[in-house]
């Protein structure tokens, strides 16, 4: 008589969450390498629906370039750093200059600067060859190049943070539609089992059990909620979105593109790596600065010209026969160095700052070298990981469909079936999370070796 009754409060309790059950079993027994259909849309990439913005990876990642404050400080110290170089270019290049000496004079008449005083006067100089100068105007232009390079990195780095963050919240917005629908199975559950506690077929801790549960499913929620608010917030500061827009996901994988041999992307690191190109950039502007610092022994050849308006109230003739107030001459200014301490110490320091150049050139190409190695070998553990997963969600699905048809024929009851759903959820959880985990490897070894452009290209 009392197996009687449990198998009838049991078919009482599948008629309850029937409907929740059949729901759960259209998302549950999907192939674990398809994703859920909810967050689709008939919104094209970017465009709004209903007030939300439906986004794909890559106009996820398109509106994040456009919009990110990083890129555009990236660009503006560009800019900065490629203007620094032309200031010492610029004394290679005619400059003329206009002025005045006009002053009160006693004695013979002459300026603070050893010139003679005059209404007004002009002056032209251009250098011609001076290597010091030009080295380090090398130094500078290359230093601006290396700019470009910080800001590719920038883009780089902004291309990963909007993946990353994109990717995750597709996974939370998954995870959380299987936890609501355990938590209705987790409340109506509880419910019957009062029922039938109150009856006498069933004992407290069993209760106490399903109170459990439910509790634990409620925390669960509350925490993938607080997750998703992060990542929506900040998918929206990155896309230059306002507060109020929502944002629709489509869970994706990333493109085939993106998968490369370890062999393949150590080479390609060696080429692509933002940190390594920055230090080969230093290493050349060390070399054009000592190369400058050299030939500092060289003279240095300057073109020069003045002219100068005079004014004889200046006594001019009092100590020269002729006064003239039109004066102009023109010529060229070569300095021949004989001995100089500051050439010797200069080079010296050009010398240093090169070699650290080339020991932190060569440390940074075996730490980009056994990074690359290292993520390569993290990445194949989590595609391991992710098919334990997979097989483990198949076995918990598998298991799940034999129960119900024992089920069915009174052979089990339901507390081990929804022990069994509960374990497939539990699968389920940690498919997604291989999975993301999985992504997070492939793009962070992507990043290493300089080949984050095939995530949206």
């Amino acid at each position: 008589m009392r197996k009687i009754s449990a198998v009838a409060g049991g078919i009482a309790l599948m008629a309850l969450f029937g409907t929740s059950v059949r729901g759960q079993n259209a998302v549950v027994l999907q192939a674990p390498g398809a994703q859920a259909p909810a967050q689709t849309s008939g919104a094209g990439p970017g465009e709004q629906q209903g007030g939300a913005v439906a986004l794909t990876l890559k106009s996820a990642i398109e509106m994040a370039l456009r919009s990110s404050k990083d890129i555009q400080i990236a660009k503006l110290q560009a800019s900065l750093a490629t203007h620094a170089s032309q200031v010492s270019k610029a004394q290679f290049l005619p400059n003329l200059y206009a002025g005045s000496g006009a002053g009160y004079t006693y004695g013979i008449p002459e300026t603070p600067g050893g010139r003679a005083p005059s209404l007004f006067n002009f002056t032209y100089t251009e250098q011609v060859f001076n290597e010091p100068l030009k080295g380090e105007g090398k130094e500078l232009e290359e230093q601006a190049r290396s700019q470009r390079i910080v800001l590719e990195d920038v883009k780089n780095g902004v291309i990963a943070r909007t993946a990353m963050a994109y990717l995750e919240l597709g996974k939370v917005r998954h995870s959380l539609e299987l936890l609501r629908g355990e938590q209705e199975s987790a409340e109506k559950i509880l419910q019957v089992t009062q029922e039938r506690q109150g009856e006498g077929y069933e004992l407290p801790v069993e209760v106490t059990k399903a109170q459990l549960t439910k509790a634990q499913v409620t925390q669960r929620i509350l925490q993938l909620e607080g997750r998703e608010d992060e990542l929506v917030v900040f998918l929206q500061g990155q896309l230059g979105l306002g507060q109020e827009q929502a944002i629709q996901v489509t869970p994706e994988e990333l493109p085939g593109e993106a998968e490369q041999e370890g062999a393949n992307l150590v080479a390609m690191a060696m080429q692509n790596n933002a940190g390594l190109l920055l230090a080969e950039s230093d290493v050349r502007a060390k070399e054009f600065r000592l190369k400058g610092e050299k030939r500092g022994n060289w003279p240095t050849l300057e073109l020069v010209s003045t002219y100068s308006r005079l004014a004889n109230f200046n006594n001019y003739l009092d100590y020269f026969k002729k006064f003239q107030p039109n004066n102009f001459n023109a010529g060229v200014q070569i300095q021949v160095p004989i001995f100089s301490a500051k050439t010797k110490q200069a080079i010296g320091l050009a010398q240093i700052n090169l070699e650290t150049s080339q020991a932190t050139l060569a440390s940074k190409k075996t730490q980009v070298s056994a990074e690359v190695r290292q993520k390569t070998r993290h990445l194949r553990e989590r595609d391991a990981a992710k098919e334990v997963a997979r097989l483990e969600l198949q076995l918990a699905q598998q298991n799940i469909a034999v129960l119900q048809e024992q089920f069915t024929e009174g052979k089990v009851n339901l507390r081990e079936v929804e022990k069994a759903r509960l374990d497939e959820n539990e699968k389920w959880m940690g498919y997604l999370d291989a999975n993301f985990q999985r992504q997070q490897a492939q793009l962070d070894l992507l990043k290493t070796a300089g080949q984050l452009d095939k995530v949206w290209q």
